[in-house]
Formats: C-alpha cells, sequence, structure tokens
C-alpha cells in the first residue's frame, strides 16, 4: 500500500508519496512526471516516513543542511535508480553536469543521464536540481528552472547568467 500526504513549501505545494520501505515520492503541484508511477490505489494518511521527511525540508528551506536521511524507495528501472543513487553524491553547494554524470557511470550518452534525472521522483532530497548544463547553464528541471534556480541560491550556488 502506498500513503500520500503534502508539505507546503516555500516554492510551493509538495505531494509526498511512501510506501513500507521508505519514501518513493516527492513532487511540486503540477510539474512534469506528476505523481509519476503512483497508482490510483493509495491512502491520504500520515506516516513517521512523511514525519521524517517535513522534519528533513523545514531543515533544508531554513538553509541549513539536514544530517538525516528519510528512508528512500527508487522506483523505477535499475539505469534509474543507479543515476539517483549517484545524484544522492553531489554536495550541497555544488553542481555537475549531465556529461560528467555520464563519465562517472561510464556512459558515452549525456542524454540518457537527462532521461533518468528528469524522472527522478525524490525531487529536493535526490537533487537533481544540482544538474546542469555543460555550458554551466540551468536546464531541465521537471518542476521549472524558475525552482532550481532558487533551490541552488538557497543552497549558495552562484550560476551564470
Amino acid at each position: 500500500m502506498r500513503y500520500v500526504n503534502f508539505y507546503e513549501s516555500p516554492l510551493g505545494r509538495l505531494l509526498l508519496a511512501a510506501d513500507e520501505n521508505g519514501l518513493c515520492g516527492l513532487w511540486f503541484d503540477g510539474q512534469k512526471y506528476f505523481a509519476d508511477g503512483l497508482d490510483s490505489d493509495h491512502e491520504e494518511k500520515n506516516i513517521a516516513v512523511f514525519d521524517q521527511t517535513r522534519r528533513w525540508l523545514d531543515i533544508y528551506f531554513d538553509g541549513r543542511r539536514p544530517d538525516f536521511m528519510p528512508p528512500l524507495n527508487f522506483v523505477g528501472t535499475e539505469f534509474q535508480r543507479r543515476v539517483w543513487r549517484l545524484l544522492l553524491m553531489i554536495p550541497r553547494g555544488a553542481t555537475m553536469t549531465y556529461g560528467a554524470l555520464a563519465r562517472a557511470i561510464n556512459m558515452k550518452s549525456a542524454r540518457a543521464i537527462g532521461g533518468a534525472v528528469a524522472r527522478n521522483k525524490i525531487s529536493i532530497i535526490v537533487p537533481c536540481h544540482r544538474v546542469i548544463g555543460s555550458n554551466g547553464k540551468l536546464i531541465g528541471y521537471s518542476a521549472g528552472v524558475d525552482k532550481k534556480l532558487k533551490l541552488l541560491e538557497l543552497e549558495g550556488v552562484k550560476i551564470n547568467s
């Protein structure tokens, strides 16, 4: 059984989804791929992982670095899960290009990486917003480049316009 709940962030409402294995979704309302993979058989309920996720998000949006991680349950292909685990290694305040991500897992296609990054189901916590274009420009964020910029600014990243 999957459960859902909500979080009101400074950048808009977030839908949280979890099952018995952990958080499996965190989407901005209206973003591309919103609630991707969330079946219609779910229940709105507050469970412990949502309390942990809200606490993590409160710390994050307060401009601090959370010192814990809510339990995560990556639901996707093996390739997607591999890319999403790699995203977790990008430190707060840093960015990485799609090409650098591809090289990190011995792939030639930054485009394939981009597809997996775009389908990240756990926004913010799995920091797909830290991935930028090879020219240092902000590109490709499912919730919109404006939100990507605000998340990076919150983390102290300076982006060249």
